[in-house]
């Protein structure tokens, strides 16, 4: 019977993965080619094989080579070349389905392994679209001075929101003031590798932008509708949590100073994955 337990455990392990694996966009790269004098096919060849460890290295899309390249919902097809004293790569990205090309890219640098292969990668997959790892169900919750106040959203694939908890607060000493609402909503979501922006003067890491709006019912009336737009997300490896690094959802104000709570707003800024 243990036995049994582990296996099914096991499968339902491999099923979860096969999932989220096939959420990933299959992006084929094809041999690079030779253009003009001063490179050869093992230049060509040895770009091939930057861009395929490096885009691999993201876990971000599926990557298809050599025979399976083809078969990409997403096809590279690059250039190595020489001007000068420049080796350039050079690729175009299509989006096979629509029968367009969605960018170029272009990088250059005295040799090969000079080129800034991570930039020219993020040219390559500019407008692959990413999976969404928002999907699924979570949880804030933030510990006040008189009890804890919850968020729970459910966020589903057709890019609306079910608000099935979400806890509006407010502070004047010595009363407080809590509403316990429900909701449904709406929200936008842009996925792309980890990056480091710069935000009123302020440097942080975001995995996706996320605006958000929500239509609640019992809450306090300030937050009966609530909309905010470029929320920039991170989420930790597992995408089992993540943290609205720069601003976050409102649910509360506090009037009555740093004794009762930090700041004079409060926001639902860090999240775990309930289902």
């Amino acid at each position: 019977m243990k036995k049994l337990f582990f296996v099914l455990i096991l499968s339902a392990s491999a099923l979860l993965l096969y999932a989220q694996a096939s959420n990933l966009s299959t992006v084929g790269i094809l041999p690079f080619e030779v253009s003009g004098a001063g490179v050869s096919d093992s230049d060509a060849g040895e770009a091939t094989k930057m861009v395929i460890a490096e885009l691999s290295s993201w876990g971000t899309m599926t990557i298809l080579e050599g025979d399976q390249a083809k078969n990409g919902a997403y096809i590279v097809r690059g250039k190595v070349s020489r001007q000068d004293n420049q080796i350039i790569l050079t690729a175009a990205t299509m989006d096979v389905k629509a029968g367009k090309t969605l960018n170029s890219s272009k990088e250059q640098a005295q040799s090969l392994s000079a080129i800034p292969i991570e930039s020219f990668c993020a040219q390559i997959a500019e407008n692959i679209p990413y999976p969404n790892y928002l999907l699924g169900k979570w949880q804030s919750t933030i510990n006040m001075v008189d009890g804890p106040v919850t968020c729970i959203l459910e966020f589903r694939s057709d890019h609306t929101v079910r608000v099935q908890r979400f806890d509006t607060w407010e502070y004047k000493e010595p009363d407080s003031l809590r509403y316990q609402a429900i909701g449904r909503g709406s929200y936008l979501y842009a996925g792309y590798r980890r990056k480091t922006i710069t935000l009123s003067g302020r440097q942080i890491s975001t995995d996706a932008t996320v605006g958000i709006n929500l239509t609640l019912e019992d809450a306090l009336p300030k937050y009966s509708s609530v909309s905010v737009a470029g929320l920039r997300v991170l989420f930790d490896d597992s995408k089992s949590t993540f943290e609205l690094s720069y601003v976050g959802i409102p649910c509360g104000d506090n009037f009555s100073g740093a004794s009762v709570y930090p700041g004079a707003n409060v926001y639902y800024t860090k999240f775990s994955k309930i289902q």
